[in-house]
């Protein structure tokens, strides 16, 4: 949106209930993916990984494999502190986070809490997709993520899920690669989705605001 690049944020989940956990969290920027795996301690081939999701990728891509959610929610503060400038950067979501609701966003705010760790996102704009594109666009009824991205773009991906609760068997089952290529899908769709909007949705209607906490 104007001279700011979007930085498309998303994570996976164990599940909805109380003990859920964030099990893979991914931003994509201007020069490629940076994904963050909590393994829940099981062995996993990083580089191996690392290489096979490259190649579904027109950029480099930073794979980091931890062993539990406090570790994944320290990388994410990283990836923000390093790679989010809000001179050059927004961070977008698909229902991230709406004035209504939203998922990813909240869900973190409630992990970062419960380890007691600070807020990483500071002072950094946030524009939702689904708020800036569904109302904005003819998307035949679709509102999903993958429905609107195949209504306007269509682009081949290389989600191999049909819908994210494959994601949590997955992790259950150890099944890496599947889970990290559904995750690489999602960041994608949605910078695809905010670069289209860069080029036909009015400024106005990207509901921008800043995600830095009055106490920060």
């Amino acid at each position: 949106m104007g001279d700011l690049d979007p930085v498309a944020f998303d994570i996976e989940t164990s599940g909805l209930d109380e003990s859920a956990v964030i099990t893979v969290a991914g931003f994509a920027h201007d020069i490629g993916e940076s994904v963050i795996l909590n393994t829940g301690g099981r062995d996993m081939d990083s580089a191996g990984m690392a290489a096979e999701l490259e190649s579904h990728s027109s950029g480099a891509v930073s794979l980091n494999a931890v062993n539990d959610e406090q570790a994944l929610l320290a990388a994410v503060a990283d990836v923000a502190s390093s790679q989010l400038d809000g001179d050059r950067h927004y961070l977008t979501a698909y229902n991230g986070e709406t004035w209504n609701g939203g998922f990813d966003l909240p869900f973190c705010r409630t992990r970062f809490l419960a380890h007691d760790m600070e807020w990483p996102f500071g002072d950094v704009a946030y524009a939702d997709m689904m708020e800036a594109v569904v109302d904005r666009f003819d998307t035949n009824e679709q509102r999903d993520l993958v429905g609107v991205y195949d209504q306007l773009i269509g682009n081949d991906t290389c989600d191999p899920f049909e819908d994210s609760g494959a994601a949590v068997d997955a992790y259950e089952a150890a099944e890496w690669l599947p889970l990290l290529k559904h995750n690489l899908a999602e960041i994608q769709r949605t910078r695809e989705l905010a670069q289209l909007a860069d080029r036909y949705v009015p400024q106005s209607d990207f509901g921008m605001k800043n995600l830095q906490p009055p106490g920060q």
